[in-house]
């Protein structure tokens, strides 16, 4: 039941009805995870938005995004990725040609979409507001990715001309960087920006299933694969089956050895899985990765092993400040929902990604800080299409909508959350979400 007696909704303590299929496999992986989708969504091998179910094939090539998007997501319910990656009316007016049926189930998902719910309404403030905004930090969100990947490479060269360590570190927080900004760019249609989250062993194409399709529409469930990935080293969900007395502490320790080895053990993984299904998953620019210590093995006469040696040491660099920043940034604290807390029935998705987000307030105020840093998250959760730049334009109506609906919007310090972070790694009692309480 939805509701209680008294008209309340009643509380859940996840957003799907069923666990997901593949859930618990020890390889976990983007191809596996949209493999479960299509077992639990009852899209029937179409395209499911809401309930009804659309043949897409014929526009896969079409699509103004790419065709990625369109194809790897056949079999699956698309409808959190359909409302957050279409503001405008457009998309939705074409979806009557592509109409097969109704579906024949109810949605595995229970996020709600009610026209007169946050989520729409703030979508519809937003788009009216998209009108008169100014654009051009859109511009300088471009410069700033430009200039970091340029000083990665200058500080990469100095560092095995002068044979330097240190200057290594500075090559790796530019790469780091880098590919944190590359984040806002492979949200967008397909761009060459993008593809510079490739700089060291990730992947923008598996990263647009994992980050932009798994974590963004379902955050700290049990479908968010950024959550599932690191267990059971580091454990978040408030679950004593998954993690001991070792995890929930000893992860205070290990954790930032595991920052560390995240680019490389993402590499390992996809080397697994290529042979253990015997389907590559690695494409032509995944040679991306080869281009900064190709370019320090030309620019000095060293020994090829001290380039590698180097080039490495970067990367995990990269790495330890890509867990540090991300695992950080905006999801896990005791006050933010996680899957095995209380929420109410049929949320709102908008109010349901305010209860898995509390927002750094320190970077607020700085395009350079909030792009290397998964600044405005809420807001970024909701609108990932939209350069970070303008986000910060479209919160005098994301407060409004945000008062008028009665929901706290929380802000914390990096330290608070830091702290937060290893809070919720030790913890395993459970709460309850109330969408109008402050941050204590």
């Amino acid at each position: 039941m939805s509701e209680k007696s008294n008209g309340t909704p009643a509380l859940i303590t996840t957003i799907t009805n069923k666990y997901p299929t593949f859930r618990d496999e020890p390889l976990k992986t983007v191809y596996r995870w949209l493999e479960g989708k299509r077992h639990d969504d009852g899209a029937e091998g179409l395209w499911r938005i809401h309930d009804t179910l659309y043949d897409l094939t014929e526009f896969i090539d079409r699509h103004p995004g790419g065709p990625e998007w369109i194809r790897l997501t056949k079999g699956t319910d698309i409808t959190e990725a359909f409302e957050t990656h279409h503001i405008t009316t457009r998309a939705e007016s074409l979806l009557p040609k592509y109409k097969v049926r109704e579906a024949k189930q109810p949605r595995n998902v229970r996020l709600t979409f009610k026209e007169d719910g946050f989520y729409r309404t703030l979508k519809r403030r937003v788009r009216d507001k998209l009108q008169e905004i100014d654009k051009a930090p859109i511009q300088k969100s471009r410069l700033i990715i430009d200039s970091l990947l340029g000083s990665a490479f200058v500080f990469a060269f100095l560092a095995i001309t002068f044979k330097s360590y240190l200057l290594a570190v500075f090559s790796g927080l530019c790469v780091n960087w880098t590919m944190i900004c590359a984040h806002n760019y492979f949200h967008q249609k397909d761009n060459w920006r993008m593809k510079l989250f490739n700089l060291a062993f990730f992947s923008y194409r598996e990263w647009r299933v994992s980050h932009a399709i798994s974590h963004h529409h379902y955050p700290n469930s049990i479908l968010d694969l950024e959550v599932s990935y690191l267990e059971p080293m580091l454990c978040w969900l408030p679950n004593p089956q998954i993690k001991g007395t070792f995890q929930r502490f000893g992860s205070w320790i290990y954790g930032p050895v595991v920052y560390s080895f995240i680019f490389i053990g993402e590499f390992v993984k996809r080397v697994i899985e290529s042979f253990t299904t015997g389907k590559c998953t690695f494409f032509a620019d995944d040679l991306i990765t080869f281009i900064l210590p190709t370019f320090m093995y030309i620019s000095d006469s060293t020994s090829l092993g001290e380039v590698l040696k180097m080039w490495i040491f970067i990367v995990m660099v990269a790495s330890f400040g890509f867990g540090v920043i991300g695992l950080n940034a905006a999801h896990h604290h005791p006050e933010i929902f996680h899957s095995g807390d209380k929420i109410p029935d049929k949320i709102d998705f908008g109010v349901y990604q305010i209860a898995a987000v509390i927002d750094r307030a320190d970077v607020k105020g700085s395009q350079f800080a909030v792009l290397t840093s998964f600044g405005d998250h809420c807001l970024h959760h909701m609108f990932p299409t939209l350069d970070h730049g303008i986000l910060p334009q479209l919160y005098p109506v994301f407060h409004q909508t945000c008062e008028e609906f009665e929901t706290e919007y929380r802000e914390c310090s990096w330290l608070h959350h830091i702290v937060g972070q290893h809070r919720q790694l030790a913890r395993i009692e459970t709460s309850v979400y109330d969408p109008s309480k402050k941050l204590n």
